[in-house]
């Protein structure tokens, strides 16, 4: 009898190129990875925060985007007292605003449409370019219902498209973070209500994510007004301060009397 030795299948070769490729066009390679390890936890950058369950964002805080307690009571979709009274037990916002939900004071519709308001837009300021690494500590999973957590790549792919807006509009970042002030273009164009509520928060010391908080709007939203705004010549980020000139330097006549000394005795060599 003939025994007929078959090969063992190959075993599978991680393509390093296309991790390599993958890595490179994420915004950040660590969340990138995260997501494909279905890791969860919470991810600190230096702009924000993304919370993951299962390798997708959940919740999402940035100090520069209003957070979700802002947007649910600033126009009336929520009482603020009402917040702060769920607020007392403690816990992250979603857990302030499921409470709410159980509870009969707060719709689903609102909460969901708020939720990923937030999550955008804090997301998009935590995956802005950073100047350190950024952390992950993995951590039990956190309640998503009825919050639906938001794929990773849907989340970068969101924040580019809103970097390519913004540099259309007005391609200087400054104004993003800076205080803001008035100009004086030479014609001024007609301006939009919401307009005209960022431009009459400029006052010099307001930036945009602090005029966004006062408005109880999307930061995000708020710097597209701004980037309008300063490409209609309405306004700019505060200059920094000049430096003084030093005095201009006095000649007394005991020195130019010493300078012609000087110059006689080198014409004399």
């Amino acid at each position: 009898m003939t025994v007929v030795g078959t090969p063992p299948p190959p075993l599978p070769v991680r393509d390093k190129a296309a991790g390599r490729h993958r890595a490179e066009s994420a915004l950040s390679p660590m969340l990138t990875r995260l997501a494909e390890e279905r890791a969860t936890g919470v991810l600190v950058r230096e702009h924000g925060v993304l919370h993951l369950a299962d390798g997708g964002v959940v919740h999402a805080e940035s100090p520069h985007a209003p957070g979700l307690d802002v947007l649910l009571t600033a126009h009336g979709t929520l009482d603020p007292a009402v917040w702060r009274r769920a607020a007392e037990g403690g816990g992250e916002p979603p857990d302030t605003a499921r409470l709410l939900l159980h509870n009969g004071l707060l719709t689903r519709g609102a909460l969901e449409l708020c939720h990923l308001d937030a999550l955008y837009d804090a997301g998009y300021f935590a995956l802005a370019p950073s100047s350190t690494p950024g952390r992950f500590r993995y951590g039990a999973a956190p309640p998503t219902a009825p919050l639906r957590p938001v794929p990773v790549t849907a989340l970068e792919r969101e924040t580019l498209r809103r970097r390519a807006l913004l540099h259309r509009l007005w391609p200087d970042p400054g104004t993003d973070s800076a205080p803001l002030i008035r100009a004086d273009p030479v014609a001024a164009p007609p301006l939009t209500p919401r307009q005209r509520a960022v431009l009459d928060r400029v006052d010099g010391v307001r930036t945009a994510p602090e005029i966004a908080r006062n408005l109880g709007r999307q930061a995000f939203h708020t710097l597209v007004d701004v980037r309008r705004l300063a490409a209609a010549g309405l306004i700019a980020p505060a200059a920094m301060a000049r430096p003084v000139p030093p005095p201009p330097l006095k000649v007394t006549d005991p020195d130019i009397a010493l300078l012609k000394r000087l110059r006689d005795a080198l014409e004399a060599l």
